[in-house]
C-alpha cells in the first residue's frame, strides 16, 4: 500500500479527521473538563448552549460538553478493548481451523456458524443480563460478538496462503508452524483484518450505545453516550439539543471508523 494512494482517499481522509477529533476530545477529558462530569446545577435544568455552557445541560443541570468528554474515554475503552478481545480469539481460532483443517476446522466452523446464527446484539443482551450490567461485562459481551467477523476472515486467509508455493517453500526449508504462522501467512492477510477491526470498532460503538440506552451498558453516573440519549428521550420537546448533540456524537464516531475502514480497503485493492 502506497502512502501517497492512502493520502488520495478522501473518505478515509475524512474518517480519520473524526476520529482525531473525538480522540482529541478522550485525551483532553483525561486532563480537563470544564466542569466536573457529575456534578449537578439544580438551578440549571435543561440550560439551552450559551457561553457558561457550550452545548447546554442536562435533566440534572450537569453540563453536556463535559460528560460528552467523559464519555469519550468510555467510547473508545470499549471500542477497542471489545476489538481486542475479538481479534486475538478470532484470529486464533481461524488459524487454528484454516491450518489444521479436517475435523478441527469442521468442529470450530460449525461453533462460529451457530454463533453467527444467533444474532449478536441478543447475544450481547443474553450474557450482560446474566452476568450483570457495567463496564467490564459489556467489554466481554461485545468481543465475544466480534469474535466470528475475525474468525472466519482469519480461516479463509490461511485456507488461501498454506497452499501458496512460498509457504511449502519455507516448509520444506524446515520452517516450524509457529514461524509459517506469524512469519509467512500472518503478514499477508493483515490488511483485511485491519478493514474487519475498523468496522468493528463502530459497531462496538453503536451495540455499547444500545446497551447503556436499555440500562444494561454503563451505568450511573458515569458518562455513556448511550445512556445520555435514553436520558435526553423525554426531554426531546423541550430540550431537542441534549438528543441532537448526543446522537451527533454517536453519529461522528461511527461515520468516521466506517469511512476509515472503507478507505484502508480501498487502499489495499490492488485493481483500484
Amino acid at each position: 500500500m502506497k502512502w501517497k494512494r492512502l493520502t488520495r482517499n478522501k473518505p478515509m481522509m475524512i474518517g480519520g479527521g473524526l476520529i482525531a477529533l473525538l480522540l482529541a476530545f478522550m485525551v483532553t477529558s483525561l486532563f480537563y473538563t470544564p466542569y466536573a462530569p457529575n456534578e449537578m446545577n439544580t438551578e440549571m435544568r435543561l440550560s439551552p448552549p450559551q457561553a457558561d455552557y457550550w452545548w447546554g445541560t442536562d435533566n440534572f443541570g450537569r453540563d453536556i460538553f463535559s460528560r460528552i468528554m467523559e464519555g469519550a474515554q468510555t467510547a473508545f475503552l470499549i471500542g477497542f478493548s471489545s476489538v481486542a478481545i475479538g481479534l486475538v480469539f478470532g484470529l486464533a481460532i481461524g488459524a487454528l481451523a484454516g491450518y489444521a483443517g479436517g475435523w478441527l476446522d469442521e468442529v470450530l466452523m460449525r461453533v462460529i456458524d451457530a454463533k453467527l446464527a444467533f444474532p449478536g446484539i441478543l447475544l450481547a443482551i443474553m450474557l450482560v443480563t446474566v452476568f450483570g450490567p457495567g463496564l467490564g461485562n459489556t467489554i466481554a459481551a461485545l468481543g465475544v460478538m466480534s469474535i466470528p467477523a475475525f474468525a472466519r476472515i482469519a480461516r479463509g486467509g490461511f485456507i488461501q496462503y498454506k497452499e501458496f508455493t512460498f509457504v511449502k517453500a519455507a516448509t520444506a526449508r524446515g520452517a516450524g508452524p509457529l514461524r509459517i504462522v506469524f512469519l509467512h501467512i500472518l503478514p499477508n492477510i493483515s490488511s483485511p483484518l485491519i478493514v474487519t477491526a475498523s468496522l468493528r470498532f463502530s459497531g462496538s460503538i453503536l451495540a455499547e450505545a444500545g446497551l447503556s440506552y436499555l440500562g444494561l451498558g454503563v451505568q450511573p453516573p458515569d458518562p455513556s453516550w448511550g445512556r445520555m440519549l435514553s436520558e435526553a428521550q423525554p426531554f426531546i420537546a423541550n430540550a431537542p439539543w441534549y438528543v441532537l448533540i448526543t446522537g451527533a456524537v454517536i453519529t461522528t464516531m461511527v461515520l468516521g471508523f466506517n469511512l476509515l475502514g472503507d478507505g484502508i480497503r480501498d487502499a489495499y485493492d490492488n485493481k483500484g
